[in-house]
């Protein structure tokens, strides 16, 4: 089974103040418009189920966060700066406000940006939670609450830390921590293949893109998750131990507008298994 295909067309945006914003699409031209907003350690090189955009007839779009990829650093970015960079891709390539997928370390940027206003419909799929809400101070595991203490207290330490990851030790993180339902996702030759481009990527400016993205990702989330207006679709498979303590349950009950899917016999694969269900059900609510 083929999981990914390659981009069928990439490019770069000028923003405002020169960077530059890089992207990645599939499907057709004149499909509906749906941003993706990729995962850790991730760019825009890694899209969605093959084959999908073609036959729901969308447009995906998938960006870089800055430092990632092709597009250009912003050191001490902010959640904030993310959704502006957003809001000046879609002005000047006239996407409207299209839907966005948010996957894994994406959801807290895609939800910034539901947050400011400025998006359609968001599914969030396998989205990293808010893990220094007190709630789950005790649901974590050792390792990753000695890690958003020091998010917590020493900032600029934490992001020094995560600044001497690479893409071989992301890799190994993401293979140790999968069961086996991954596994077979990650494992098999086109999906290895694609990751591993989108991570070599990812990390040709250096690692401090990432390590900006995990330290706000694993801190607290400066943005009112109660303003959100548009409908949030959040997907966890049942077998992920990895992005939420609760797969999404408390989530759900701080957007008003949200409605949670759990997928059996999968883990934070599912983004590229049920591609077609999550398509599906963001179109019906654009």
């Amino acid at each position: 089974m083929e999981y990914v295909t390659t981009p069928q067309r990439l490019g770069e945006t000028e923003l405002p103040d020169g960077r530059l914003m890089g992207w990645a699409e599939w499907g057709p031209e004149d499909g509906i418009p749906v941003l993706l907003v990729p995962g850790a350690a991730t760019s825009r090189l890694l899209g969605v189920g093959a084959g999908v955009p073609e036959r729901v007839g969308v447009r995906i779009v998938a960006v870089d966060r800055p430092g990632l990829g092709a597009s250009t650093p912003l050191p001490g970015r902010t959640f904030a700066d993310f959704a502006d960079d957003v809001r000046q891709l879609m002005q000047r390539r006239g996407l409207g406000r299209p839907p966005v997928i948010g996957s894994s370390q994406g959801a807290p940027f895609v939800l910034a940006c539901a947050a400011a206003g400025i998006t359609g419909p968001v599914a969030i799929v396998s989205g990293a939670d808010e893990v220094a809400l007190p709630a789950f101070a005790e649901a974590l595991p050792p390792h990753l609450r000695s890690l958003v203490d020091m998010v917590a207290t020493d900032p600029d330490a934490a992001e020094a830390g995560f600044a001497g990851l690479d893409a071989d030790a992301m890799l190994k993180l993401v293979h140790d921590a999968s069961p086996a339902s991954d596994l077979g996702v990650y494992t098999s030759p086109d999906f290895h293949a694609a990751y591993r481009a989108a991570m070599d990527d990812a990390f040709r400016q250096g690692p401090a893109g990432y390590a900006r993205d995990t330290v706000l990702a694993m801190g607290r989330w400066p943005f009112d998750l109660a303003a959100i207006r548009v409908p949030v679709q959040l997907w966890y498979g049942e077998e992920d131990t990895s992005h939420s303590p609760d797969h999404g349950a408390t989530l759900a009950s701080r957007i008003p507008t949200a409605t949670r899917r759990l997928v059996p016999g999968i883990g934070g694969a599912v983004l590229w298994t049920h591609t077609e269900p999550i398509l599906s059900e963001l179109l019906m609510v654009v």
